[in-house]
């Protein structure tokens, strides 16, 4: 499983949301439709969490399975 920071941007654009703003190594991403905003860490190339990944794709509203994510 690709858990890289740019990886979730794609798949977060893809559903409709949409860059707003950043913060040190924070980007905040907001869907306007669904009104959630969400916050993705990103710290170079280093992978995120699982977990957080997860929690991220949660908080979205993505299904891991949709995805092809278990």
């Amino acid at each position: 499983m690709n858990q890289s920071s740019q990886h979730l941007i794609k798949l977060l654009e893809k559903n409709g949301f949409v860059f707003k703003r950043s913060k040190d190594s924070h980007q905040v991403f907001y869907n306007q439709s669904a009104n959630i905003t969400v916050i993705v860490p990103v710290h170079g190339n280093k992978d995120i969490k699982k977990g957080t990944f997860l929690a991220i794709l949660k908080q979205a509203g993505i299904d891991k399975n949709e995805i092809g994510l278990s």
